[in-house]
């Protein structure tokens, strides 16, 4: 703005703060000296700061006031200002909305800190400004829902990962699911999304497939310590989303699930079978029992089997109760040739010591959503 431009001071009631100096403060900014409009902008919200109660009508002056005196200000001046006021329970709200919606030097500590901004507002930020902005709002004490579904839609990984991270941020069902989605495919967005308390626990544990180990162990230590209720909860909300696009099956899946069903309606599906199964390069019939012992789906097991996964493999096993010398005969056949498979084995064996099939149990009841709605 020109330094040339006239502020047409406000009417103020001679009322208005009986005694102080503020109607004195405002006939000053007409003054044409930039330097003496800053130094009135900072005398002004001094004298705000110094009188500990405001009524409407006066807090909406300064307001008025202090916008048409900062719009005339540098960054640096505003960006000031705007720090001042951030945290002020009785800003005003006029000044705290334009700043709100200034550049981001001067938006950030105001969309972070200031309990004056409404959901409104916020929004209407959201919708129009950058990822410095949106995530500035995301790191708000508490962020709404009807916010944070906007955020979702419209931040980057990284503004996505600064919203997951913060706990006052409330997420709906449907942004939650849009948020696993987009953290499955990148690995930058796993602990942010494993780590989050709130995540409902049927999409955290659609992550387990695709984060690392330490990761792993967090959503297995969860639903260890997940009350049963809410692990029903959890289940039935899961039911209603399962998608069962996993690709085809085998040329000989009838005949070897043929072959499967007559061993197990004689008694004779055995883990022992499954390691037959192995050294005779099985591979289909391997996959159907290991399903059928599990109880989960073909294409769970697959999965596993094919990504060479042997922390699901240890889930499955321990579910199945299936003693450690099994599964490392599974764990090794698995592997094949990669550069020592006895060796991995062997570490993999010392974490399924430390499994409870407790955990395993109710991790495998989250899995077995998929099958059940295959079978509807």
């Amino acid at each position: 703005m020109s330094d040339q431009a006239v502020i047409e001071p406000p009417l103020i009631e001679p009322a208005v703060i009986p005694g102080s100096r503020l109607p004195q403060l405002i006939a000053l900014a007409a003054e044409d000296s930039s330097e003496k409009r800053r130094l009135l902008l900072r005398e002004l919200t001094d004298h705000f700061f110094g009188v500990p109660d405001h009524n409407a009508n006066e807090t909406d002056l300064y307001g008025s006031v202090l916008a048409k005196l900062s719009d005339e200000m540098e960054v640096a001046v505003r960006a000031e200002l705007a720090a001042r006021f951030a945290e002020a329970p009785n800003a005003p709200h006029s000044l705290i909305r334009r700043f709100a919606d200034d550049e981001l030097e001067v938006a950030e500590q105001v969309l972070r800190a200031s309990s004056v901004l409404t959901d409104e507002d916020l929004i209407q930020v959201v919708r129009k400004r950058g990822q410095g902005h949106l995530r500035a709002v995301s790191g708000r004490a508490v962020v709404s829902e009807a916010v944070s579904d906007i955020i979702v839609e419209r931040g980057d990984d990284d503004t996505l990962d600064a919203l997951l991270r913060n706990d006052g941020a409330r997420l709906s069902r449907a942004a939650s699911e849009t948020a696993v989605e987009r953290a499955k495919a990148n690995p930058a967005l796993h602990a942010a999304t494993v780590e989050r308390q709130s995540l409902p626990a049927d999409l955290l544990n659609e992550m387990y497939f695709v984060v690392e180990a330490r990761l792993r162990h967090q959503i297995l230590e969860q639903n260890a310590r997940m009350d049963p209720d809410l692990l029903e909860a959890a289940l039935a909300a899961g039911r209603t989303r399962v998608a069962t696009d996993d690709g085809a099956l085998p040329a000989d899946y009838a005949e070897n699930l043929a072959y499967v069903d007559e061993l197990k309606a004689a008694g004779q599906l055995t883990p022992q079978v499954l390691i037959r199964f192995l050294r005779s390069n099985g591979r289909t019939p391997f996959l159907i029992a290991l399903s059928k012992l599990a109880d989960i789906d073909f294409h769970t097991a697959r999965g596993i089997v094919e990504r060479k996964d042997l922390d699901a493999l240890s889930v499955v096993c321990k579910a199945a109760d299936m003693d450690r010398a099994v599964y490392l005969t599974y764990a090794v056949a698995v592997l094949g040739s990669e550069d020592n498979p006895m060796g991995k084995a062997a570490a993999y064996g010392r974490m399924y010591g430390e499994l409870t099939r407790d955990a395993a149990l109710r991790t495998l009841r989250f899995w077995r959503m998929r099958r059940t709605a295959q079978a509807a």
